[in-house]
């Protein structure tokens, strides 16, 4: 048993009617050298031998009473694996759009409390023989790392799966503690956040005196900053309904742009967000003439913290000049924005998001985002979208020796912004997973489809700028990304008669 982190609890109040607080992924796998085939038994086997491994699978909820302090994860007296891993079929023909649309439906669904906080559901029906795994777990388990870090304990690096592990100890469920205790244990902690209060005010004080240093210096000129975004359609209050959409593209492309112009992964990726949302936004008539302004989670993990499931992120606010022209401009300001909002982290330390969110009572947090709420129409957005960048696996891996082809990350949306795009990388690919309320952003493919336009354009600039030649041919580095940290179509959920629910 132990109390979530404020930065967890956080994800908690974030949650409503509308506003879905899971994240997801789509992994698709090649069954083909599986015997008997890829399906929910399958999955249901391979997470039951590392179960040890993965701590969040079998911890559930338990609210204090009153709201008095963060929730506590218990190890779930009523664990059943069965209920979380589940069976779907995908509608004909069984391509991309269809599995799409069903992963849209299953997000638009939140996950019941009452249980540990994630589901798996292993789709048939894929068009090319393939199967796809639909991962949704709460992000008050995880982030971007810690997924990864989930992910890593059920792949492996060769097709043939590794031996079940024994538990080193038996697992025990917990005993759910009294009204009684909680509230006494709560009252004990309580006893220690006017200290936590004064060492948060202190480091965001010092914080602030860094930041102003920075400023009087000249190194904030332009800086992203939170209420300063323009108006876009998906600015508004949003539905509980979800639309998704993926793309991709080369790795070994992104990193010929950053050595063409000496950059970052990331601040390639960024411009290429930039720059389909240009594509889209213009298609649709709501180009801007200011940049948009992104929140992008960042890691900030450090070597004590490392393996550490849950929250540990911070965010940064990032310029997105979509209504720059010129790619190579827009590579240039996205790349000086970067370094604007790493310095402004800097200054304030990783960690104060963190320690502020562990003295906020969950009370304080929902009152905020009311307060919010009632005024966001008649102000500017706080932020246009949030734009996360995670690294994959660099190498080929296996789930119980089906190979996985590609990883589709996705993460949730907010009232008044409700777009979020994620990238993970993997091997050569970068993926990119788009999450929108259903209603303010209806084309979705359509921004989803300006994303290798948006990378060609930087393509033939880095070419023109540095002789490569059309077709690259150079050794690249394959790393992964630095983590910086995310029509109607018919219903594509076919009923089947032992789905739970």
């Amino acid at each position: 048993m132990e109390r979530l982190s404020g930065l967890d609890a956080a994800f908690l109040s974030l949650e409503s009617p509308v506003d879905h607080m899971h994240v997801m992924a789509v992994a698709i796998l090649d069954p083909s050298d599986v015997p008997g085939g890829f399906n929910a038994p399958t999955m249901r086997r391979l997470v039951g031998e590392r179960l040890s491994r993965i701590p969040p699978f079998r911890r559930r909820l338990v609210e204090v009473p009153f709201n008095l302090h963060h929730p506590l994860w218990v190890e779930d007296p009523d664990f059943d694996l069965e209920y979380h891993v589940r069976q779907v079929a995908v509608i004909a023909p069984g391509g991309e759009r269809e599995l799409a649309s069903l992963v849209g439906e299953i997000s638009s669904r939140q996950l019941d409390r009452t249980r540990p906080l994630w589901q798996f559901w292993i789709v048939e029906g894929l068009a090319d023989g393939n199967v796809a795994l639909v991962a949704k777990m709460h992000h008050s388990a995880i982030d971007g790392a810690s997924g990864v870090d989930v992910l890593a304990q059920l792949v492996d690096l060769e097709p043939t799966p590794l031996a079940a592990e024994e538990e080193l100890a038996p697992w025990r469920p917990d005993r759910v503690p009294t009204d009684v205790e909680m509230i006494l244990g709560s009252v004990v902690s309580i006893a220690r956040r006017p200290e936590q209060i004064a060492r948060a005010g202190v480091n965001l004080g010092k914080g602030l005196l860094r930041l102003g240093q920075s400023a009087l210096d000249g190194a904030m000129s332009g800086a992203a900053a939170p209420f300063t975004a323009p108006r876009l359609p998906w600015n508004t209050s949003i539905t509980p309904h979800r639309k998704v959409a993926f793309s991709t593209i080369s790795l070994s492309d992104v990193k010929l742009v950053k050595d063409a112009f000496g950059l970052t992964v990331n601040d390639v990726v960024l411009a290429v967000v930039a720059g389909a949302l240009r594509i889209y936004l213009a298609d649709i008539d709501a180009l801007p003439d200011k940049p948009l302004v992104a929140v992008v989670p960042t890691n900030v993990r450090t070597p004590n913290t490392k393996g550490v499931m849950g929250n540990v992120v911070s965010a940064m606010f990032a310029s997105l000049p979509a209504e720059q022209a010129d790619p190579v401009k827009r590579l240039a300001l996205v790349a000086e924005s970067m370094g604007q909002a790493k310095q402004t982290q800097s200054d304030l330390g990783g960690t104060i998001l963190g320690e502020w969110a562990e003295v906020a009572t969950a009370p304080i947090l929902s009152s905020g985002i009311r307060l919010y709420r009632r005024f966001s129409e008649r102000m500017r957005p706080i932020y246009n979208l949030v734009v996360s960048n995670v690294p994959g696996p660099p190498v080929p891996v296996y789930m119980a020796g089906a190979r996985v082809v590609s990883l589709v990350p996705m993460g949730p949306v907010f009232d008044g912004a409700g777009l979020n795009i994620t990238v993970l990388s993997y091997m050569d690919r970068v993926d990119v997973g788009f999450m929108a309320c259903r209603e303010t952003v209806p084309s979705l493919w359509s921004l989803a489809e300006a994303v290798p336009a948006a990378m060609e354009e930087l393509l033939e600039a880095a070419r023109g700028s540095s002789g490569v030649a059309a077709s690259s041919t150079a050794e690249v580095d394959l790393t992964g990304l630095e983590e910086v940290g995310t029509n109607d179509e018919e219903s594509s959920l076919t009923p089947l008669p032992s789905l739970p629910t």
